[in-house]
């Protein structure tokens, strides 16, 4: 989750034929996350596990959906430039996952 941070903060700066090269990283190591994401999920409600995959994918592309969206208004609004800074630093928000629960490991005794 650290790895896209200055990345994505760097994209705005750097010249046009590295834009593509960040992108791939930033989401290289963006979407390395999601499939612990969604075991993640599946382990929160382990009854239903079906129903925590597909919320959770349908929750990642549904909000990228409604993030391209206002992305798009934004642009049209600011400008392109602008709004490059400003989608820049949202990978800063992936740092919430630092404030999940550790794993407890279960430790069998006797045995």
């Amino acid at each position: 989750m650290l790895v896209p941070i200055p990345l994505a903060l760097l994209l705005p700066y750097v010249p046009i034929w590295t834009v593509v090269i960040l992108l791939v990283l930033i989401g290289f190591f963006i979407m390395l996350s999601f499939s612990v994401t969604v075991v993640y999920a599946q382990e929160l409600v382990p009854s239903k596990i079906g129903t925590m995959a597909g919320l959770t994918v349908g929750l990642a592309f549904g909000m990228g959906a409604v993030g391209a969206v206002v992305i798009g208004i934004l642009m049209d609004h600011v400008g392109v430039y602008t709004t490059m800074i400003i989608v820049s630093t949202l990978p800063i928000i992936g740092l919430v996952a630092f404030a999940l629960p550790r794993d407890r490991k279960i430790t069998l005794e006797g045995t």
